[in-house]
C-alpha cells in the first residue's frame, strides 16, 4: 500500500514490509532492496551477538537474504510479520554455523586426541601450511558459479542435505546434484587434486 506521499504504508497488522516482500515474491529488485535495506543491520546485529564472529555474521547476513529472496512467496502473513520471519530465519542460520563449527571443533579435538603429542614448534609449519590451504580452497570457490557455489557452501560447509539444499535454493534435486557434480569437479581441477 502506498501513502499519500508515496512512500510505504502500513499494512493491517502494522508491518510496513508486507508489500515489499509480496513484490519480492514477484521478483521486484527494488522492493526486496527495501527490505534489505530495512533488516539487513538487524540481521547483522543479530548474527554477529551469536556468532562473535564479523565475518561470518556478514556471510549469515548474505545467506539470509537469500533464503528472503528465494523463499519471499511461502511468508504467511497470517504467522507473524516480515520482520519477525527473517530475524528467526537469521537466528536460524546463526545457530546452525555455530552448531556446525562447534561440531568441526569436536571433530579436530578428538583427531587430536588420538595423534601423538606434538613440541609447539612442530604445530608452526602445519599451521601455515593448513592456512595456505584453507586460501587455496577459498580462491577455487570464487572461481565457481554463482549456483555451484552455493550448493557446495549449502551441503559442504552448513550441513544441509542435498535435498534441504535443493529446498532452500526453490530448485529440483537433480539440479542441486548437477551443481554439485560441476562444482566439485572445478574444485577438483582448481586444486590439481588427482584421483
Amino acid at each position: 500500500m502506498v501513502g499519500a506521499e508515496g512512500a510505504a504504508a502500513p499494512d493491517r497488522d502494522g508491518d510496513d514490509l508486507a508489500g515489499p516482500l509480496r513484490r519480492t515474491a514477484l521478483g521486484d529488485l527494488d522492493a526486496f532492496a527495501a527490505v534489505y535495506r530495512e533488516l539487513s543491520a538487524p540481521v547483522y546485529g543479530l548474527a554477529l551477538r551469536v556468532l562473535r564472529d564479523r565475518a561470518q555474521a556478514e556471510e549469515v547476513v548474505q545467506e539470509v537474504f537469500t533464503e528472503v529472496w528465494r523463499l519471499a512467496a511461502r511468508h504467511d502473513p497470517r504467522r507473524g510479520g516480515v520482520r519477525p520471519w527473517v530475524l528467526t530465519v537469521a537466528h536460524r542460520r546463526a545457530v546452525d554455523r555455530v552448531r556446525s563449527e562447534q561440531a568441526a571443533a569436536a571433530r579436530l579435538a578428538e583427531a587430536g586426541r588420538r595423534t601423538p603429542e606434538s613440541s609447539p614448534a612442530d604445530a608452526v609449519p602445519d599451521e601455515v601450511e593448513h592456512r595456505m590451504e584453507r586460501e587455496r580452497v577459498r580462491r577455487c570457490l570464487r572461481r565457481l558459479t554463482e549456483p555451484q557455489r552455493q550448493a557446495v557452501r549449502l551441503t559442504y560447509y552448513t550441513g544441509y542435505t542435498q535435498r534441504e539444499a535443493a529446498d532452500l535454493l526453490g530448485v529440483p534435486l537433480t539440479t542441486v546434484k548437477g551443481r554439485l557434480r560441476d562444482g566439485l569437479i572445478r574444485l577438483r581441477d582448481c586444486l590439481g587434486v588427482t584421483t
